[in-house]
């Protein structure tokens, strides 16, 4: 402000929006970064939810009678650090993560379907990504900082134009000058520096901003030497500080403001030059006006929050309600809402006032990125904000160009597999996944990834109105103790990664040793408990071990794979192991190098697959022990194989990045063939959908994991849709229960499970809860389904390998009527350990289909065909108690509580049970009723009117006793003594009683635990008005102290 002319910002008032603005039902994280968590275009508002790695939707504008629904898009695989929207395009965004990656995104139109993926991917750097912020002036260049160094970016080349590296510590700051020209960073190390990343890489001016290194932000104003930073001085004050770059070695203007801990964020709008500072933890903000010509920070006022802040954004200037005289739009995140704050100027003419909105910068960039690294100073051409003028050239960024429309419903589709519905996304699980457009390859920028770490629903629910699984809720429990094998030693936890680990059936668990020989312990499940300290019966595999597998058909039967290229088969005794095996009963050799995968027919005995380094898998007969059938065509590493449903096919997943499906009895050469994970880390694959699907997890090329799933009939045309889950070094092992469509993947070394629902048509995968332990584990397997508890709604048991134990592991769904059998989860069950064809049928080219079992219990009724429940009567809120009633209202009350006495009406009368009574027995008995009936009305009533009278008489003379005094604050608070009482439950004016109701209440009712506003204000005028009362008497007592006695 100048000293000779007042502000025309001097009366700016704040309006707090009404509820019915607030955007909510949200769920807001409190991600620790230097970021604001939110950020707003003229169309659109993203933020960080609560699910690492997962921000908000929701468009910025109403959209008519329906409510703003928040769709939820999964961008990276940890913490989004920070995000910024383009200045040109309002459908842009760029995220930044912890995962060491910046992307950009395409987003739609509010109601559009979310992006499939990433429009570009940026890095992966060595250090996550602190702060981000696009050029003011040329479409395409971000500058991104990350540890010690920020990075000038040219997005369109997906390569960075300059590193500025010389900062002592973590940048926690990056802004660019209002024309582009020059880049502001804010350190750890105290310091702000100024570079022109176009002349040298290096700081050209530099000062120590404040003294204190925690959390300090800077912006830059509308004039081209002045930048404004926030932080904390040496006592933890915090501190605003206006700097001018011609004299950069102090600051022009400084401002104290108090001692809280939380940082301040600077939202600068540099036109009007108004500043509004946003505590994080904080239910305030505080608006400044930068004024360069005294200097100063100038107050313009300060508004009280209702919910405490965690982020705050301005809405971009294009977006203002000038005809209001709307200056400043202010976002403000909480934990379950974003609400819109105005800052408005009171101006009596309804006019455009061009003193309060100048010419403001478009839309339309003035540069590309390389002529702007060229020299070119080009500034954005200025729009007017009158909406006379309006509308404005619009402007799309060829960085991520929009989704192709979907195609002519009367033109047929190209690969009919693939086609998914447009319509799905914004508000679908399938708007977290990618369907390539090329068979031949996936594109590393269209690869989906999604934050996971919290349930519920991270990458697969993209909007609370798409469909869900009903098994998203789904419990996973580690069973008792008393369930667990224990006190396990010396377990050979480096077996490859082709392998599970260890394997186990419905009797027994088989578990690799770390000493020599290839040693295997076999464990009753039977038998639970702690092992002793000595040493187990094992058996002597001979060489190390590489794979395990029990026959599905015979549970005593283990084969073995070693790294001597040869299979043993081993027979446990029918009770156990009770002494070292060192004689195997057979011993298959055909393969030339180490094997390392086992896999046993579904339907036929005695039919055993097995892959190996020499690029082969072959079939064996295990009854003749004899090598039947060879597969080839593989060109590397076979990481997995897995039988079809039917037997008849064989898939395999394979380093040299493709996926093959054989026939083994037609040929040696796989019948399809289609592009695999980009990663070479490792991959399984596992048929699902009733056989019509393959499921293959792996890696992409950015070493993050991946599920892809193929239709088993088209592997040419692609994965249907790749799902991304985190960044992880081991390789996902699926668990498929067919029963359910559900498939468990976790990996060895890892904490968590998860759950996903599959199927064979969008949105594909539905995310379901996801199982979490403290510690890792080394294997995870699924148990046949018979193990399953049906009663509890147990739809899949799983063996957990610890460190040194074997824990179960059960999945339930929480069901309200478990007395009955849930025949929608638990169908009838294929028979998997009875065998339906020999070895010599299948390889004469016989099939066939497993038997089915129900599991339903018995003498328990289906749910399906249970009878209906009544509903349950609901206890009367709170509300219903405090309301203010009228004495009508409490006189019926009281005759309705009269009749309740006499007892239901509808309850059956004592008469009804009667039997063999005549009509005239009948007729005295109903006399009886009817006069007893009419006494006890009589008497009740009677006594109700009495007990209302004295009330009254009582109510009358309290306010007589209370004096004009006690009437007038009744008056004034708009609540009696006797209603103040009730409401705060006190019987006496005791000032200890009413202090600790009102702290009780006043606790219970905070809007931040589920109370209610409402009543929490009830409570408050409650206590005030009894403390008015305990005033009036403590002034009446004195004033009777004081007159002199007669």
């Amino acid at each position: 402000m100048s000293r000779f002319k007042a502000s025309k910002f001097r009366h700016t008032e704040v309006r707090p929006p009404r509820r019915e603005a607030w955007i909510s039902d949200i769920r807001a994280g409190t991600t620790p970064s230097c970021g604001n968590q939110i950020k707003s275009s003229c169309s659109l508002i993203a933020f960080n939810s609560d699910r690492p790695g997962v921000l908000g939707i929701v468009p910025l504008e109403d959209q008519g009678e329906e409510k703003r629904g928040v769709a939820y898009l999964g961008c990276h695989s940890d913490l989004v650090t920070d995000l910024d929207f383009s200045p040109f395009d309002d459908f842009l965004l760029a995220t930044g993560s912890a995962d060491r990656t910046v992307k950009l995104w395409r987003l739609p139109a509010p109601g559009g379907a979310l992006p499939l993926g990433p429009g570009l991917v940026l890095g992966p750097g060595e250090l996550q990504v602190e702060v981000l912020q696009f050029h003011p002036a040329a479409d395409g260049v971000l500058a991104s900082a990350a540890g010690t160094a920020v990075q000038v970016w040219d997005a369109a080349r997906r390569q960075p134009l300059t590193e500025l590296a010389a900062h002592g510590d973590l940048v926690q700051s990056v802004a660019w000058s209002r024309d582009g020209a020059l880049v502001g960073t804010a350190c750890k190390d105290k310091q702000l520096r100024v570079f022109d990343p176009r002349v040298k890489p290096e700081a050209s001016q530099s000062t120590q901003a404040h003294e204190n290194g925690r959390d300090t932000r800077l912006v830059w104003t509308g004039v081209q030497e002045l930048l404004v930073s926030t932080g904390f001085n040496q006592v933890r004050e915090r501190e605003a500080k206006l700097w001018d770059l011609r004299l950069f070695s102090s600051a022009l203007a400084s401002l104290t403001l108090d001692t809280s801990p939380g940082s301040l964020m600077p939202l600068l709008d540099p036109d009007s030059g108004l500043l509004v500072l946003a505590g994080k933890g904080e239910s305030r903000l505080s608006c400044y006006e930068v004024a360069p010509q005294q200097p100063a920070l100038s107050p313009v006022n300060q508004c009280v929050l209702e919910n405490t802040l965690r982020g705050a954004a301005l809405v971009p200037r294009r977006a203002l309600a000038v005809a209001s005289c709307e200056v400043l739009h202010v976002l403000q995140l909480s934990a379950t809402a974003i609400l819109p704050i105005s800052y408005h100027v009171p101006r009596k003419a309804v006019e455009f006032h061009e003193d309060l909105f100048p010419d403001t910068p478009g839309c339309v960039p003035a540069s590309d990125p390389q002529a702007w690294w060229a020299g070119s100073n080009q500034q954005v051409q200025r729009v007017s904000l009158n909406p006379a003028h309006r509308p404005h050239a619009s402007f799309t960024s060829c960085l991520v160009p929009p989704a192709e429309p979907p195609p002519d419903p009367a033109e047929p589709p190209e690969t009919p597999v693939g086609d998914t519905d447009p319509s799905e996304g914004f508000s679908s699980p399938a708007s977290s996944l990618t369907s390539p457009s090329t068979p031949s390859s996936l594109d590393p920028s269209l690869s989906s990834t999604s934050g996971v770490g919290t349930s519920p629903s991270q990458r697969s629910l993209q909007s609370l109105r798409g469909p869900s699984s009903k098994f998203r809720h789904a419990q996973g429990t580690v069973l008792h103790r008393d369930s667990h094998i224990t006190n396990l030693k010396g377990l050979n936890l480096t077996t490859p990664g082709e392998s599970d680990g260890f394997c186990a059936n419905r009797l027994r668990v088989a578990v690799p040793l770390l000493s020599s020989g290839g040693q295997v312990a076999v464990l009753e499940l039977r038998k639970p408990g702690r092992l002793p300290d000595t040493a187990l019966p094992t058996l002597q595999n001979g060489a190390a071990v590489t794979d395990l597998a029990w026959d599905p058909f015979d549970p005593r039967r283990l084969a073995v794979a070693g790294e001597d290229a040869r299979i043993r088969l081993w027979r446990v005794p029918p009770e156990g192991l009770a002494e070292v095996l060192t004689t195997p009963e057979a011993v298959l050799s055909g393969h030339t190098e180490k094997i390392y995968s086992l896999c046993f027919h579904p339907l036929a005995a005695d039919v055993l697959a097995s892959s190996s380094y020499d690029l082969t898998v072959r079939i064996w007969d295990l009854q003749a022990g004899a090598e039947r059938l060879r597969l080839q065509g593989h060109r590397d590493q076979i990481f997995g194989l897995a039988w079809s449903p039917d037997g008849q096919r064989l898939a395999t997943v394979c380093k040299d990045g493709r996926v093959r499906v054989y026939e083994p009895r037609r040929g040696p050469e796989p019948l399809q063939e289609g592009p695999g994970p980009e990663g070479a880390r490792g991959a399984r694959v596992v048929w699902v959908c009733d056989g019509h699907c393959l499921l293959v997890s792996g890696f992409d090329s950015r070493s993050e994991r991946q599920l892809l799933l193929y239709a088993a009939e088209a592997l040419a045309a692609g994965p249907l849709a790749v799902l991304g889950l985190d960044v992880a070094p081991s390789t996902l092992l699926p668990s498929y229960d067919p029963d359910t469509g559900v498939v468990l993947l976790t990996g060895k070394g890892d904490t968590r499970v998860f759950l996903y629902e599959l199927l064979p048509e969008a949105p594909f995968f539905l995310e379901c809860n996801s199982f979490t332990s403290l510690e890792p584990h080394k294997g995870f397997v699924l148990l046949p389904k018979t193990e399953c508890d049906v009663q509890e709604v147990e739809f899949v048991r799983c063996l957990r390998l610890r460190q040194a134990s074997l824990e179960p592991v059960a999945f339930r769904l929480p069901r309200v009527r478990k007395e009955f059998f849930q025949d929608d989860v638990f169908p009838d069950t294929a028979v998997t350990w009875e065998p339906v064809l020999s070895a010599q049928a299948w390889l004469g080219g016989a099939n066939g289909q497993p038997r089915r079992l129900s599991l339903q219990p018995p003498g328990m009724i289906p749910v399906s065909q249970a009878p209906r429940e009544a509903p349950s009567r609901r206890a009367p809120s709170l509300a219903l108690f405090l309301e203010e009633k009228s004495d009508q209202q409490k006189k019926e009350e009281l005759l309705n509580a009269m009749v309740a006495k006499l007892g239901n009406r509808e309850d059956p009368l004592p008469q009804d049970s009667f039997e063999g009574v005549d009509e005239d027995e009948w007729a005295k008995y109903l006399a009886q009723i009817i006069v007893m009936g009419v006494q006890v009305v009589g008497r009740a009533f009677a006594r109700a009117l009495r007990q209302e009278f004295a009330a009254s008489r009582a109510a009358a003379d309290a306010r007589g006793r209370a004096g004009h005094q006690s009437a007038a604050a009744s008056n004034l608070s708009g609540l009696s003594l006797q209603e103040a009482q009730q409401i705060l439950n006190v019987s006496k004016l005791r000032p200890e009683e009413i202090q600790k109701n009102y702290d009780h209440l006043f606790k219970v009712n905070d809007k931040s635990v589920g109370g209610s506003f409402y009543l929490q204000s009830k409570v408050v005028r409650a206590k005030e008005r009894l403390d008015e009362e305990l005033r009036i008497q403590a002034q009446e007592d004195r004033e009777e102290g004081e007159t002199p006695k007669t």
